[in-house]
């Protein structure tokens, strides 16, 4: 019979750590939370000062049965559930079902599923921290009572199904400005001019137009395009100015929970809530072989960038085995969290840093060892030496008329050029940052150019362009985004995107967040009445406040007393305000097979559905596709865009089942010469790049991408 009984909040993870901690210990989870809020109404005693109504969440009854007979066979019970404020809340929850005494040294925590983690949590137990427990309690009813009161009104309003959040509704407002941004957007001309000049060696470079007699000119029209362009082929040119250095380029620092999601959105394509899947995967504990369960990274919901002295050492090490002692600073990176942070735990990166992602390929999911490699690699970096590289900036200048009279009354035509040369790669060797923008950087060799050396004109290159509005809001931008204003933590990211693209406030169209007409629509009322609840600064607020719970001192309660009776009188005068909207109907050009109506196009949990407009008489629904605008590769019927359960987009056939075509990439025209397979077409910067659909073969081809010229 075990003394101990350890309750986790997962299988894989009581999996992972009973390996650790022999006979004497039974492992056993909890599957989450076992109270909660109950679901058929608000569930908070106003008048009894917000207290709280919890109830045992639908399902578990039995699971907590078996709990308590392990507990009544348990010398001692120790509550192992994440180290934040949801874990320390199901923790709490536990103890009032198991009858534990939490002001008793109950509470086990860890970063890192590790042996040396597990033992040294096991032999310091804590008292439950009623500061997390109380912080995470004003969070859920702060939530519950702005959503069971606000949704409501949306529902009688607009229509049934609709919901709002002191999260989600600010995070609506953040894309919705934009999308009007973008809608107002009045585009400006403008031309650059690009020169090519050669020198009398026959070395031929690059250099933009600045401006004239060193002051910066923006070119705002075709005739001061053909003007400049007109005198630049009479003048004589020269170099009038070499500038030489060297930059030196840091690694970026390990990664914490929102520039992961940043990050493998960047790179993998996956959304926030795939990554905190798999992160929690890998953090819980992963089958390798004969070792068993081994939990490969550190916990994975963090605000901080800080790392443990060992995990610097051991990171150091391995830089120095695999990459030499010129790779390895003279003394460890020591990066500084945020003071708005919290820094209870470290930064994520891997639980061993001799673990490398090649050694573990064979026994981890694609989707694991992709988001591995990422962490791993971050972590690796960051303890890795600068970058270094040679720059040269070169000043062209081109005189109109007699070079004797330079600068008497004269145009002179400034063009500069700038190049770099890696000379040492340092970290780059194993990681670089990806970038939010689509646009490569573009970099040039240049020639060992002289002040006052004579250079000859040979190409002119004026090119039109208009200014851009400000990009869509990607997932990744968004998080950037709600971390920067302060919205949100580290847990909620991934569900509130989740959230808003599950109730068809906003669609992905690639990796854009685009606001759907019913998002736009709700956040405009909720703008004109709950400006508190999607006001930036508002909510910034009440995330202070409530990390001020966290730290003791602020009551939860408090918070709740000084938000309510304000909440509701705006609540009350959005009731009466507020008119009925009357959704418009989009109609199809598809008629009801069943009762010959013209049908509606709905929108519905998974997007966009055809519906008779005959309901209830007639219940008649189908799915609504959008074509692709490619014939399918397979039986040339056409190709459609389909949606996944979280709104990411694939392709599939129209003739599906009897053409079982699906992909996530565009298919081409062109075959794979290897093994006949169709190509699918990927697009990165400027480049195209062409792959073949069957994994087995793995043929790639590129070619340059055109580049799209704006004209008026």
């Amino acid at each position: 019979m075990s003394k101990y009984l350890v309750i986790v909040e997962s299988p894989a993870k009581a999996k992972t750590i009973k390996k650790y901690l022999g006979n004497d210990y039974k492992v056993t989870a909890s599957m989450g939370h076992i109270r909660d809020l109950p679901q058929s109404h608000l569930g908070v005693d106003v008048k009894n000062d917000f207290e709280p109504m919890y109830i045992v969440m639908t399902g578990k009854s039995k699971l907590i049965k078996s709990l308590k007979e392990d507990a009544s066979k348990a010398e001692r019970i120790y509550l192992a559930t994440d180290p934040d404020r949801e874990g320390e809340a199901i923790s709490w929850h536990l103890a009032h079902i198991l009858k534990v005494d939490g002001s008793t040294p109950c509470r086990i925590t860890f970063n890192e599923i590790t042996k040396n983690a597990i033992a040294n949590a096991v032999k310091e137990p804590k008292p439950l921290n009623m500061n997390l427990v109380d912080a995470q309690q004003a969070r859920r009813v702060l939530d519950r009572i702005v959503g069971y009161e606000i949704s409501p009104v949306l529902w009688k309003k607009v229509k049934k199904g609709l919901s709002a959040g002191r999260v989600q509704s600010v995070a609506m407002r953040i894309i919705c400005d934009r999308e009007q941004e973008i809608e107002d957007f009045v585009p400006e001309e403008y031309w650059s001019i690009e020169a090519r000049f050669a020198r009398d060696d026959g070395t031929r470079f690059s250099a933009r137009f600045y401006g004239t007699n060193g002051k910066k000119l923006e070119i705002k029209s075709k005739e001061e395009s053909d003007a400049i362009t007109s005198l630049m082929k009479t003048a004589s040119w020269h170099v009038s100015g070499v500038k030489k250095g060297t930059k030196r380029r840091s690694p970026a620092p390990p990664f914490i929970t929102s520039t992961m999601q940043q990050e493998a959105s960047r790179k993998l394509g996956f959304s926030a809530h795939k990554t905190m899947t798999v992160a929690q995967q890998l953090y819980e504990g992963v089958e390798l072989g004969s070792e068993g369960s081994v939990g490969l990274i550190t916990y994975m919901r963090t605000d901080s960038v800080r790392l443990s002295d060992d995990a610097i050492k051991q990171a150091r090490a391995y830089i120095q085995e695999r990459f030499g002692k010129d790779y390895l600073p003279g003394k460890p990176r020591v990066y500084k969290t945020k003071s708005a942070a919290q820094d209870a735990h470290e930064a994520i990166r891997p639980t061993y840093a001799e673990k490398d992602p090649e050694s573990l390929k064979g026994m981890l999911t694609t989707d694991q060892y992709r988001l591995y490699k990422l962490i791993w690699d971050r972590f690796i970096a960051c303890q890795m030496e600068n970058a270094v590289f040679d720059t040269i900036s070169v000043e062209i200048d081109g005189i109109k008329g007699d070079p004797l009279r330079y600068g008497n009354n004269h145009d002179v035509l400034n063009f500069r050029a700038s190049g770099s040369r890696l000379i040492f790669p340092g970290f780059i060797a194993l990681y670089v940052e990806g970038r939010d923008d689509e646009e490569e950087e573009e970099s040039q060799q240049l020639p060992s150019l002289e002040e006052g050396e004579a250079l000859s004109l040979e190409e002119v290159k004026p090119e039109q362009h208009f200014t851009e509005p400000p990009p869509r809001y990607t997932e990744a931008t968004l998080v950037k985004t709600l971390e920067e204003k302060g919205i949100g933590r580290p847990s909620t990211y991934a569900p509130t995107i989740s959230t808003i693209v599950s109730r068809g406030y906003v669609e992905r169209n690639k990796k854009q967040l685009v606001p759907t007409e019913l998002g736009k629509m709700v956040n405009r009322i909720m703008v004109e009445n709950f400006p508190d609840i999607v006001n930036v600064n508002f909510t910034a607020d009440m995330e202070s406040r409530l990390d001020s719970v966290e730290e003791g001192r602020v009551s939860w309660k408090e918070i709740l007393r000084e938000f309510y009776p304000g909440f509701m009188e705006t609540i009350k005068k959005a009731e009466q305000v507020i008119e009925k909207v009357e959704m418009p109907v989009e109609k199809s050009d598809v008629i009801c097979e069943k009762c010959g109506r013209t049908m509606v196009i709905r929108t519905g949990r998974f997007g966009k559905f055809l519906a008779c407009p005959g309901y209830p008489a007639c219940r008649n629904a189908k799915p609504l596709y959008e074509e692709a605008g490619v014939k399918c590769p397979k039986c040339g019927g056409k190709a459609i865009v389909l949606r996944t359960k979280t709104g990411r987009k694939y392709l599939g056939c129209e003739n599906y089942p009897k053409c079982d075509f699906l992909s996530w990439d565009m298919p081409s025209d062109k075959t794979c010469p290897k093994c006949g397979s169709f190509m699918t077409q990927k697009t990165s910067g400027n480049t195209q790049v062409l792959k073949c659909a069957n994994p087995e073969c793995g043929h790639t081809e590129e070619h340059a991408k055109e580049r799209k010229k704006k004209s008026t």
